[in-house]
């Protein structure tokens, strides 16, 4: 669809008197019309401009011919209807196209009625089918959005939040820990307004580094930079009349946030290299697991963009505080991938459900769902039963050693004499290269809180399990999120210094952080 509202079609034609008439057939019957006149840059555009249909001839010169292209435009979107024209006609040709997926075919010469009918059928059943799949994915957003807020208090108020500010175009910030469920609360402001019938459009800042970011917002003119070799939209374009989700607020660059503060205050933005401005209409949902204000405090966040968001603030409480609904989803999930994996698994035990109750859940709801998915796909608890036992035993040693006096803690880092920081006792921590060990660390984690060998063992040991594999295992993952969690610190939470520091590459680092469930007030 183009931003005119009208359907854009795609001719590619090397004869130029055809790409003259078909645009003047398409325009006299409401469509909007984009004419190529090679099949190789049809394809390269094919991205940018994102046809609701595309008319192609088959017979065409240069190293890619008509049915190359429709195996190429089928690789790209499988569901974009395709009409083949051909001077030729042959039965073998129509076959082939028909086999790639084409629509239809039209034999040259034609009149106008051999195109106008099956180019309206072909949108018609495009339309839908999109309307089919888009009801499909309401009713499964439904379920999940019952799920998640008919079964505590707190949630029912954050449901009521929601039900008042859904059908305003206010700007909402959704705050919570990892894995609470802020992307179902922003579908669920999004399915409960007046712009449930234009697109929601989801982007991840902290996904892609500053510069890609930019142009996949805002996007670019050909020529903007190296590799521009042609115009491309950005997401605040798609998502024109719609809902965009901007999750990881936080996380966006102190440059890009100027940018997105146009946008907030006066509906207008340039793409990269653009001379014009462009203007949309786009409700805007927020999402973050940091805490801003100390991040507008620490210089790291704009302090207007951040009053800008925060017109209405709806936070998430954390599982460990709507226990009641470990039950409830935990069904949910047993039946949801047991019908997707097709391997019946009817309930947990009681055992381990009594573990799930006393579990804390530091990855909230994601963690309980990868956890049931684990235990579908193995057709056993066993293993999700020693991780649970793992982590709330360590979970009490925390406490208890972080009840302890400083001195009497193994392996703590602390000051030394003259002012040099190192760890005391036989415990040392590696060291990544170019950092000393002189180099001050924030004081963010209590040093005491650490889990050490000694105290992962005796946890080990307490919960019944001896197996040094599943020690070594979990140790291991304890040094790990300990020692990215120092780093983040130090780094006031740059991340890519911090991939650079642990000799990781950026996407890595991302998983990991999510992985641990750390974030700034871990």
């Amino acid at each position: 669809m183009h931003l005119s509202g009208k359907p854009q079609v795609m001719v590619v034609d090397d004869d130029l008197s055809m790409c003259n008439f078909l645009r003047s057939f398409l325009m006299e019957r409401g469509y909007q019309a984009v004419t190529l006149g090679s099949a190789e840059e049809a394809v390269k555009r094919y991205h940018a401009e994102r046809p609701a249909a595309v008319i192609l001839d088959v017979v065409m010169p240069g190293s890619m011919d008509g049915l190359e292209a429709l195996a190429a435009f089928r690789k790209i979107d499988r569901e974009v209807p395709i009409i083949v024209l051909s001077g030729q006609g042959r039965t073998t040709t129509v076959v082939q196209a028909m086999k790639l997926g084409a629509s239809d075919f039209v034999s040259k010469p034609f009149d106008e009625t051999d195109l106008e009918i099956p180019l309206a059928n072909a949108l018609k059943q495009r339309q839908l089918s999109r309307e089919v799949a888009s009801l499909r994915e309401q009713l499964q957003h439904q379920a999940a959005h019952n799920l998640l807020f008919s079964h505590s208090e707190q949630m029912a108020e954050v449901r009521d939040l929601i039900e008042r500010v859904a059908d305003t175009d206010v700007t909402v910030l959704v705050r919570g820990e990892s894995g609470t469920g802020k992307e179902l609360v922003a579908r669920a402001l999004y399915a409960s307004s007046h712009r449930r019938d234009k697109p929601f459009v989801k982007v991840n800042c902290a996904a892609l580094p500053t510069e890609l970011l930019e142009s996949e917002l805002f996007g670019f003119e050909r020529g903007a930079f190296t590799g521009a070799i042609q115009h491309k939209p950005g997401k605040f374009e798609f998502a024109n009349h719609g809902t965009m989700f901007l999750d990881e607020i936080g996380d966006m660059s102190f440059p890009l946030q100027a940018k997105l503060l146009q946008v907030l205050q006066d509906g207008e933005f340039a793409r990269l290299g653009g001379k014009h401005d462009v203007r949309v209409d786009v409700r805007i949902v927020a999402a973050t697991n940091r805490d801003l204000e100390r991040a507008v405090a620490d210089g790291q966040f704009r302090e207007d963009l951040f009053f800008r968001l925060n017109v209405v603030s709806i936070n998430l409480p954390p599982l460990r505080d709507r226990r009641e609904e470990v039950p409830v989803l935990t069904a949910y999930f047993l039946k949801k991938y047991s019908v997707q994996y097709n391997k019946p698994f009817q309930s947990v035990s009681d055992e381990t459900m009594r573990q799930f109750m006393d579990y804390d859940w530091p990855g909230n709801v994601r963690e309980l769902e990868n956890l049931i998915k684990r235990t579908v796909v193995l057709g056993s608890e066993s293993t999700i039963r020693k991780e649970i036992q793992h982590g709330i035993a360590l979970a009490a040693h925390r406490i208890s050693l972080s009840q302890q006096p400083q001195a009497h803690s193994v392996g703590i880092y602390n000051g030394g004499a003259n002012g040099h920081h190192g760890y005391n006792g036989h415990a040392s921590a590696p060291q990544p290269a170019g950092r000393s060990n002189g180099s001050h660390l924030p004081d963010a984690v209590p040093p005491a809180a650490h889990a050490t060998p000694a105290s992962i063992a005796a946890a080990a040991a307490e919960a019944g399990n001896y197996s040094l594999k599943d020690i070594s295992r979990t140790a291991a993952r304890e040094a790990e999120r300990e020692l990215i969690l120092r780093m983040l610190q130090q780094t006031r939470w740059n991340r890519k210094e911090t991939a650079e520091i642990l000799g990781i590459s950026y996407k890595a680092l991302l998983y990991k952080i999510k992985e641990n469930g750390l974030d700034k007030a871990s």
